[in-house]
């Protein structure tokens, strides 16, 4: 029993992981996008902030649950 509530936890931290390489991929793109801007669009910018704020969200949740990338 567990053995298998482990293997849940250890793939919900891996499912962690995998959610904040994507949203600070997300959030370096909008970024690069918006600083190659001439003008950019109100609706660019709070995209922009959307992305920044759930990366930092996610990154202090694997801080919380003292998730590494180097133990996984």
């Amino acid at each position: 029993m567990a053995f298998g509530k482990r293997k849940k936890q250890k793939e919900r931290e891996e499912q962690l992981l995998r959610d904040i390489f994507k949203l600070q991929s997300e959030w370096m793109k909008l970024k690069n996008i918006i600083e190659k801007s001439v003008e950019p669009s109100e609706i660019g910018r709070y995209d922009l902030m959307v992305a920044q704020a759930k990366y930092f969200f996610l990154l202090r949740e694997a801080r919380y649950r003292n998730i590494n990338a180097r133990h996984l």
